[in-house]
């Protein structure tokens, strides 16, 4: 973010130099940090509070590390030892996404927000990797895209970048349109709308409403890019007179993918005529692909341009990345599961060709945050356990067995099950269940950590 003195900075949020300074204007905050172990002299230290951490505990560790000031909030009974000022506002929180909007308001980049059940980061992953050829480009790290992340994505971007690349995620009402108004996108990219989150926003039609919230913050002159293959969007879309490039694979689609040929590790298709080989598995990534060229071309990258960056592509960490271990083929898709995405992930499992000797197996952990349909939702994942041929079905967690029996019920063969209550019972035992030339595919919610069982492969093949 751009340099602010001490009292421009308590102007902009409203708030209080403590204690008051007469030469608050000439003091510089040069920039905002939330972490008192890596802030920089003359940074803000903005002291956020959370379910298990309290940054007020640090503020004087973070003046110890030069801060010019530390943002607190009011309830904060911080005594002024070191010299510097606490600047003090309601919410620490609220201001942090005040700062970031003031940040984006004031600087030249463009930004696309990108929203959706799933395939936000991959998309994000996807356009941040084409642009970077022709354009400076910030992005958010891994996923930031709550009420903290979002602005720090933004703060984070240099003074030379060009686009930001952001994603907006939601488990609330309301979430959606707050970022939106914070990140004012340029682009605004609705991948899906699929079950997730049910236990916060309710019912598929919430989510809807609260995906499609984005454009509330879109700028006037503004795209926004929708996936066509949804008729509800697309209801959506023409009830609010909202106008929408529409991606996907069904005739519906304006950009669309025709000829679709999956692999275990790679698809193709056409896309109004002109081949592309995407080296990300799966018909999710197809989708995220779409929605990538649309934003790209939309920013006046041509086909050939983008054809060539995307079959350079490597996948996101813990999405979908194919690790060869040994014998041993690992689908590490571990960072999340919903419906949605565990249906893509069996996909590509399915897809996987095991010789006399191999399995297909999965090790599953349960789907987090479904509320009331968390039982129905985990049964019928059965079927897409059952179509992608598992062998071995390795459930962690009490949901994870309704997915075991519908599967078991609807099985051509005899379905091998193993059930843990968490993953670390589970890890204990992979050395008995998998055996050489094996296909795993690992996923789970983020509550699950099934990234232990991938790391407790590796362990089984280093010790072999």
């Amino acid at each position: 973010m751009n340099s602010l003195s001490l009292q421009d900075l308590a102007n902009l949020l409203q708030a209080t130099i403590v204690p008051p300074r007469d030469t608050s204007s000439s003091l510089i905050c040069s920039g905002i940090s939330t972490d008192s172990r890596t802030l920089r002299r003359g940074e803000c230290f903005v002291a956020l509070k959370g379910d298990r951490f309290d940054g007020h505990d640090h503020v004087e560790q973070a003046f110890a590390r030069g801060a010019c000031c530390a943002l607190v909030d009011t309830a904060c009974n911080i005594k002024d030892k070191s010299g510097q000022a606490l600047v003090q506002v309601p919410n620490t929180t609220t201001a942090l996404g005040t700062l970031a909007r003031h940040f984006r308001l004031e600087a030249d980049f463009r930004v696309i927000a990108i929203t959706g059940s799933v395939g936000k980061t991959s998309t994000r992953h996807i356009i941040a990797h084409v642009l970077a050829d022709r354009f400076s480009v910030h992005q958010s790290p891994r996923n930031f895209n709550n009420h903290i992340g979002l602005p720090l994505s933004l703060l984070g971007a240099r003074p030379h970048d060009e686009v930001v690349v952001v994603e907006l995620g939601s488990s609330a009402p309301g979430e959606i349109s707050y970022l939106s108004h914070i990140a004012q996108p340029d682009i605004a990219v609705v991948t899906n709308v699929f079950p997730a989150h049910l236990e916060g926003l309710g019912d598929i039609e919430s989510i809807l409403r609260e995906k499609m919230s984005i454009v509330e913050g879109l700028r006037s002159e503004g795209r926004l890019i929708v996936n066509g293959d949804d008729q509800a969007i697309r209801d959506h879309c023409r009830e609010h007179a909202l106008a929408a490039t529409t991606f996907g694979t069904s005739p519906a689609a304006e950009i669309r993918a025709d000829q679709v040929k999956l692999s275990a590790d790679h698809s193709t298709f056409l896309v109004q005529g002109k081949p592309i080989r995407l080296p990300l598995a799966g018909p999710g990534n197809i989708a995220n692909a779409l929605a990538a060229w649309a934003v790209c071309s939309w920013v006046g990258v041509e086909w050939d341009s983008f054809a060539a960056a995307v079959n350079t592509l490597g996948p996101p960490p813990m999405r979908a990345d194919v690790l060869s271990l040994g014998s041993l083929t690992v689908i590490n898709d571990c960072y999340n599961a919903s419906p949605a995405s565990m249906e893509n992930a069996l996909s590509i499992l399915g897809a996987h060709r095991v010789g006399n000797t191999g399995r297909r197996v999965c090790i599953f952990g349960e789907m987090a945050e479904l509320g009331t349909d968390s039982q129905s939702l985990h049964e019928a994942l059965g079927q897409c356990v059952a179509e992608a041929e598992v062998d071995l079905l390795i459930a962690i967690g009490p949901l994870a067995m309704f997915t075991a029996q519908t599967a078991n019920s609807l099985h051509a063969k005899e379905l091998q099950i193993a059930y843990f209550e968490d993953t670390i019972s589970a890890c204990q035992s992979l050395t008995s269940l998998i055996q050489d030339h094996d296909v795993v595919l690992v996923k789970g919610s983020r509550s699950v950590g099934l990234e232990k069982a991938v790391e407790t492969l590796k362990e089984m093949v280093g010790s072999a």
